[in-house]
């Protein structure tokens, strides 16, 4: 991380700038904390070309997230272009995180909170509160008002790879042409794998069937990538990161707290006295969770 240090003096206007280690950084790229005088910082650098475009996302998915209340994230500060001419670097406040492990069933709470959030508003919208409708800008739809549709006013990246987050009306045509269909067409093309494309005609007959019951749910604000080492706690209780937002069906996000590192018990055990399961979940979770198997292969 040579200059990031006369970088963070430049941008954050401070003189002291000492760098220290402590969790965090993901894989995407290269992390790490500083103290200054004005508080401590979490950096991460990425040097590819397409990086800003991952940060974007990222920061504009945990604003998001903190309108609603519900959840707790860290703050984005910064994102500035990497001064050798690609990639760049994001700066957010840093928090001391530790592994998941006390406040489990207060995450598990929390979740349900956020996923409800965009209920209780279009509740709320209905009574007369305000007007019904969505918005294309965050500063207009960032979690404050009701939001009818599915996707997210930016694109956002599960990893490295962009998802398509154009507004749609229905979910089920939403997950099948955003999230599953270019995934298979990655895999083919990258892999030249022909398998996967006749398996992939043969989902598409059935998602209907797959998704039956769907058709009226209301989209929900999702963290987007809510696997193990996208969660963790302070002493007060816990925190997430690393987020991909977009609205869609509360369901879709518990696919993959159980793929890489599962969540505690009572995490699902308190989510679930919040939004119970529905006929179909286990096997939804199933479908849900192969969009996250493909972005990995």
């Amino acid at each position: 991380m040579e200059n990031i240090e006369q970088i963070l003096r430049n941008i954050l206007n401070v003189r002291t700038v000492e760098g220290f280690e402590t969790r965090g950084g993901g894989f995407m790229s290269k992390s790490r904390n500083f103290r200054t005088e004005r508080g401590n910082f979490f950096v991460k650098v990425n040097t590819k070309s397409e990086s800003r475009r991952m940060f974007e996302g990222e920061r504009e998915s945990l604003l998001a997230l903190k309108a609603t209340d519900t959840v707790t994230c860290t703050t984005p500060v910064t994102i500035v272009d990497h001064p050798e001419g690609s990639g760049a670097i994001f700066v957010l406040e840093h928090l001391d995180i530790r592994d998941l492990d006390q406040h489990a069933a207060e995450l598990g709470e929390q979740m349900a909170r956020l996923h409800l959030h965009n209920r209780k508003l279009k509740a709320e919208e209905e009574k007369g509160a305000s007007k019904i409708g969505f918005c294309d800008r965050l500063e207009e739809s960032g979690a404050t008002r009701y939001v009818s549709r599915f996707g997210f006013h930016t694109t956002t990246c599960c990893g490295y790879i962009p998802t398509d987050n154009t507004w749609t009306d229905d979910w089920t045509i939403f997950f099948a042409r955003q999230r599953l269909q270019p995934r298979f067409e990655m895999v083919e093309r990258d892999y030249g794998d022909r398998e996967v494309k006749d398996l992939w005609s043969l989902l598409q007959r059935k998602l209907p069937q797959l998704l039956a019951g769907c058709e009226g749910i209301v989209p929900s604000l999702l963290h987007g990538d809510l696997h193990g080492l996208n969660v963790g706690e302070v002493e007060s209780g816990p925190v997430i990161y690393d987020a991909a937002s977009f609205y869609g069906h509360h369901e879709f996000e518990l696919a993959t707290t159980r793929i890489f590192r599962e969540f505690h018990p009572d995490f699902f055990r308190v989510y679930h006295q919040h939004v119970p399961m529905a006929t179909g979940f286990q096997r939804r979770q199933l479908l849900y969770g192969l969009f996250y198997y493909l972005n990995n292969w």
